[in-house]
């Protein structure tokens, strides 16, 4: 496993994931997350279960390809991102993206480019459980909008 990428079908503890990016580096002087959670309800319908699949290896690689990258634009001490696959329940933690820097702006701006990067460019496959029956979680317009921004064309078109 690598220190920077976990795919799990279990739950994390925001708590204990922060406190190992923070242990032993007095130099941080920011820390960024972001936890994302299923809902209940996406595009009008009522959803009551999401099942999340991906290629192991290749979605660990993907996920280290984009550290590297956040990396390489911002000033970053460290960075950790868990996905987790299997079936999930609304309110249940999906991903968590926790970025330490010196600073908090370049904290914010990493944390913000792995989600967009992460959202559109990591290799999962999301099934939603709803009253009509399963289906497939398309990526969005907005998604690929908003990776656009940090000047990375989406190939999701």
């Amino acid at each position: 496993m690598s220190a920077r990428v976990s795919i799990q079908t279990g739950d994390f503890d925001l708590s204990a994931e922060v406190a190992r990016l923070r242990q032993q580096d007095a130099r941080v002087g920011a820390v960024c997350s972001f936890i994302g959670t299923v809902r209940d309800r996406n595009d009008g319908q009522h959803v009551s279960t999401m099942e999340l699949e991906h290629y192991p290896g290749m979605t660990e690689k993907a996920i280290e390809a984009m550290i590297d990258e956040a990396f390489r634009r911002f000033d970053l001490y460290a960075a950790r991102v868990i996905h987790r696959v299997g079936l999930l329940q609304p309110l249940d933690q999906i991903v968590l993206v926790a970025v330490t820097s010196a600073h908090r702006g370049e904290s914010f701006k990493a944390c913000e480019f792995l989600m967009d990067y992460l959202k559109t460019q990591a290799p999962f496959w999301k099934k939603e459980q709803t009253p009509e029956g399963a289906r497939w979680v398309d990526a969005r317009v907005s998604d690929d909008a908003a990776l656009a921004r940090w000047g990375i064309e989406s190939h999701n078109g």
